[in-house]
């Protein structure tokens, strides 16, 4: 059986640092860390028994890893998970992945050696180990991006929602849709980009009006940059995350371009800020909270025992696309030709947000 001293061994350092390193000490130098969770990984080092039947006392956490607590839709799901974990009995301890792989391994190698109740997991990229930790039996829920492992998922269908607001932005005459999305390999930002070119075709064909970066503001800010000092700048935008649509705005301005006049503008997750700025964002609104929910749901059935035998379920949800004043043509301006749609894009008449379905 691999002990504590093996892993210290192969990794070059002491079993105190290497104990440090796989309880996710922050003291720890982080290419220390790394050596450590590769040596436990190479050696397939588990908790030795004594202290697993200890830590099992400890069996009322769940452990949330997410890609950033900063961007409201993820606080949302969260959000979600811990008022049914708090309704049943649960803690959630919040863990932060930046979208960095290597911190979110060593954050599911604590939750290992921690034997928490269960995980929920919004992967940062394919590979994320989550099997590893369902062989430990501790169940996993994949929240928001699927896994490539067995375990159950809470989706939102991504491309729908991606497809519908890029066909509304044609229909409301804007002839050059461009679209901002994540980092490759990324499930959502994948996905979101398939919808984009469901809808427009032809034209996203060379890549000329697509933009890559990561899902912050400043990656909203440089990829609109890069897109409004091309030679044929786009009259209109699909942004894939809110942090995203935040930097998106700041390029417009510092371009002397009005959002909703000279160029259209959908974003991804209604974010609160979303109403406040003039015109008010058009949005694909994301059930972010019943995500959560029904993430934790599953997961209490797989704590519980109640789903043993069940095989891995995926559950997706809908999103809504809501129309406001930053996707609508300026009266006067002659509509191009574009392609048709079946989501109606005619604001209500009270001036209210239409609320219209992805699919």
């Amino acid at each position: 059986m691999t002990k504590l001293s093996d892993v210290a061994r192969m990794a070059g350092v002491s079993p105190a640092t290497a104990s440090r390193a796989l309880n996710g000490v922050s003291t720890v130098d982080p290419a220390l860390a790394r050596r450590v969770l590769e040596a436990a990984t190479s050696l397939d080092y588990r908790p030795n028994g004594v202290a697993r039947n200890l830590r099992r006392r400890r069996t009322d956490v769940w452990a949330l890893l997410i890609a950033d607590v900063s961007n409201p839709f993820f606080t949302a799901v969260a959000r979600g998970v811990e008022d049914i974990a708090q309704a049943n009995g649960y803690s959630v301890l919040l863990c932060n992945t930046d979208e960095d792989a290597a911190k979110e391994a060593q954050y599911l190698a604590v939750a290992e050696l921690e034997q928490v109740a269960g995980v929920l997991l919004s992967p940062s990229a394919p590979g994320c180990g989550a099997a590893r930790l369902v062989r430990s039996g501790i169940p996993v829920v994949s929240v928001d991006r699927p896994s490539p492992d067995a375990v159950d998922a809470v989706l939102v269908d991504s491309r729908g929602a991606a497809g519908a607001a890029a066909r509304h932005l044609l229909e409301e005459g804007w002839g050059r849709v461009a679209c901002v999305t994540g980092p490759e390999g990324v499930a959502t930002a994948e996905e979101r980009l398939r919808g984009y070119r469901d809808a427009v075709g032809a034209p996203s064909a060379d890549g000329s009006l697509v933009r890559r970066a990561p899902f912050t503001v400043e990656g909203g800010r440089s990829a609109a940059a890069s897109l409004l000092d091309s030679d044929e700048p786009p009259d209109a935008l699909l942004v894939a995350n809110s942090l995203m649509a935040l930097g998106v705005l700041r390029a417009l301005a510092d371009h002397g371009l009005r959002m909703g006049a000279d160029v259209g503008l959908v974003a991804f997750d209604d974010a609160p800020w979303s109403t406040l700025v003039e015109p008010a964002v058009t949005v694909v609104a994301q059930p972010a909270y019943e995500l959560g929910t029904r993430a934790a749901q599953l997961l209490l059935e797989r704590v519980r025992g109640e789903a043993t035998d069940v095989p891995a379920r995926t559950v997706v949800l809908d999103a809504r696309l809501l129309v406001r004043g930053s996707s609508r043509r300026p009266a006067g301006v002659d509509a191009r030709t574009c392609q048709s749609t079946s989501i109606s894009s005619t604001p209500g008449a009270d001036g209210r947000d239409v609320d219209v379905r992805s699919r």
